[in-house]
Formats: structure tokens, C-alpha cells, sequence
């Protein structure tokens, strides 16, 4: 394996830094492009070593010796206006940048149209300017994200869908949580504190995630032998859980309890039920989906299912890097959901 460094007088090689570190040259270069196949000790010597002689590797050098362009794309199917609105593009953000600190590649982010990219971005992604990518927000209508794993290495955040309503490839790598167990925990915390007309509002009937918490949502119901009719959908952002939470109260005035499948939506939720009069949780206990900033935010502290979305920027990154190490990393990572209880129910 080679960093593809070139050497210039005065600098020093990746043959100095070998010599100084006691290792040979291949583990130097392992170091160097963030292979998990070095122990933490040699890293440790290696890296004192590097910062010692103040070694940079050359990356123009290297991405001709190795044909890779070391970047990554982070591909994020929605507006601007919603990805830097929502609190959960951010944790996730953070933790793939955390994970890629670690690394030499850099991140390239492209905001693409939720129902198809533009041709621009089709072409950016398959015209060689990346050696992989990263998929955030997948919405089944998307062929094109859905099948780009043919092409390059690809990790999804959350389970992908490659059509309507199908399930992804079985060769799909994706990081996610089990968002129906999540739903399910939230909501049977309704039933357990004397809830019986439950609603809830729900995220877009394109992306898996909403789908599955709202299958999660009345599977709860239907253990328990309560109604699973008061349904409305939303869009995952602020202003469609206000709307949500007011055709609710149209619809079903003898509403108790709404869970509403993410924290952004609840607060939206939360103003509806203020300005309609409804004290919460007195009248109508809300449980969010997040643990985002939104949940303690306001006066009211929102209680919610958390999911651990900066650890999950993190194994998707770590999880492509693996791929472009030509590795075998675990094809699915599901990590945990809990319930934290607070002011709203």
C-alpha cells in the first residue's frame, strides 16, 4: 500500500517516518489512510512520529497513484431549508465529520431534490469526483440513490427503499434504528399513563423511517386493543406538525394523547395545543421521536424516544470507510432507541 507521496527536498519521507517509528513503511501508509488494521499502540508511534518530523502526505500524489479522488459525498435528498432547520442533519453531520477527522478523505455535501437528483448531480456522482457516498433522508420515490451501490460503495442513514414501498437491496449497506420498536416504546408509555385516544402524527409516506414508526405506533394500540384511527401526516418539519396537530383536534375532539414522530413536529404540535386551549399533558400528553434540541427547548420539556443520531453518523462513515479499505464491515447496524420522560407526558 502506498500514501502516493512524493519526495521533495527538505521534506521527509514516508521512509523517515518508518525508520523513526520502528515499522515498515507499509504501516505507515495503513496509519495514514485511518486502516483499522493497525493496533492502537503502532498507531499511537506512528502518529508521534509523523508529528515529530512534521510529515504531510502529498494527496495529489496519492489519488494518482491509487486512482481515488479521497472525497466523499454526502448526499442529503431535501431542500436547504429543511436540512439546516432540522436538528437531526446536524448530530448526524457531527458525527460523520468526527469519524472522517480520523481519515484523509473530505466531504463533499450535495443537497439533491427529494424525488430524483438533478443531472448535475448524477453526473458529479458517477463521472469519477468521488470514491463513495454517504445517503441521509432516502425517500422511496428516488430510483436513482436507490441503485447508485451499483456504481460506487454507498452507506445509507436508514433503511433504504428502492421503490415504492419495496424493501433496499440485500447487498445494501445502511446504519439505522429499529424505529418501529422506538414507536412502539413511546406509545405504550401513553397506554401505560390512562391515554385511550391516541393519534399521532406521522412523517413522510415515502421514507421508511415514518412508515415504520407509525406501524410501530399501532401495533401498540392494537395490543392493547385501542383505536388506531387518528391518523395525520406531516412532513417532518415544525410548521406540518402545527397543521397535523390541528386537523387532529378537528377530526377527534375527544384526543388525549398524539405521538408524533419527530421532535420538530411535536413542537410544532405543542404551539397548536397551546393556542387551542388544550394543557399539556393535563388534556393532551405528547411523546416526540429524537431527543433533539427541540425536546428541551421551550417551557415545556418535551418527552420523547431517543435515538443516537451523532453515534449513527459515525458507523456510516466508519462503516464506508471500511468498503473503500476493501473490507467486509457489517452490512447492517441497528443501534438502540429508550424513552426519556419528561414535562409533556
Amino acid at each position: 500500500m502506498s500514501d502516493g507521496s512524493v519526495a521533495l527536498p527538505g521534506r521527509p519521507t514516508l521512509e523517515e517516518v518508518a525508520r523513526l517509528a520502528g515499522v515498515s513503511r507499509a504501516t505507515v501508509s495503513r496509519v495514514i489512510n485511518a486502516s483499522p488494521k493497525v493496533s492502537p499502540e503502532v498507531r499511537a508511534t506512528v502518529e508521534a512520529a509523523i508529528s515529530q518530523l512534521k510529515y504531510v502526505p502529498n494527496r495529489a500524489a496519492r489519488s494518482l497513484v491509487a486512482r481515488a479522488t479521497m472525497s466523499i459525498a454526502l448526499v442529503v435528498p431535501e431542500d436547504a431549508h429543511r436540512f439546516f432547520g432540522d436538528p437531526y442533519f446536524a448530530d448526524i453531520v457531527q458525527g460523520i465529520s468526527d469519524r472522517l477527522d480520523d481519515s484523509d478523505y473530505v466531504l463533499n455535501l450535495q443537497l439533491t431534490h427529494p424525488s430524483s437528483p438533478s443531472e448535475k448531480t448524477r453526473r458529479y456522482l458517477l463521472g469519477g469526483n468521488v470514491d463513495g457516498a454517504l445517503v441521509v433522508s432516502h425517500h422511496s420515490g428516488d430510483h436513482f440513490l436507490a441503485s447508485i451501490g451499483e456504481s460506487l460503495p454507498v452507506v445509507f442513514g436508514g433503511r433504504p427503499m428502492r421503490a415504492e414501498g419495496a424493501p433496499g437491496r440485500p447487498t445494501d449497506y445502511y446504519v439505522d434504528v429499529d424505529n418501529r420498536l422506538g414507536a412502539m416504546q413511546g406509545t405504550r408509555h401513553l397506554i401505560d399513563s390512562g391515554r385511550r385516544a391516541i393519534g399521532t402524527i406521522t412523517g413522510p409516506q415515502d421514507m421508511p423511517a415514518a412508515l415504520d414508526r407509525e406501524d410501530g405506533w399501532r401495533q401498540a394500540l392494537r395490543d392493547a386493543g385501542l383505536s388506531d384511527e387518528r391518523v395525520a401526516h406531516a412532513d417532518f418539519t415544525q410548521e406540518g406538525g402545527a397543521r397535523a396537530a390541528a386537523e387532529l383536534l378537528d377530526r377527534y375532539p375527544d384526543l388525549d394523547a398524539i405521538f408524533v414522530a419527530s421532535d420538530l413536529m411535536a413542537s410544532g404540535a405543542l404551539t397548536t395545543l397551546a393556542a387551542r386551549g388544550r394543557a399539556v399533558p393535563q388534556d393532551v400528553a405528547v411523546v416526540g421521536y429524537d431527543d433533539s434540541r427541540f425536546a428541551t427547548r421551550g417551557p415545556l420539556q418535551l418527552t420523547t424516544v431517543a435515538q443516537p443520531t451523532r453515534q449513527m453518523g459515525i458507523v456510516m462513515a466508519d462503516t464506508l470507510l471500511r468498503l473503500l479499505a476493501g473490507e467486509k464491515p457489517q452490512r447492517v447496524s441497528l443501534l438502540e432507541t429508550h424513552l426519556v420522560v419528561r414535562d409533556s407526558a
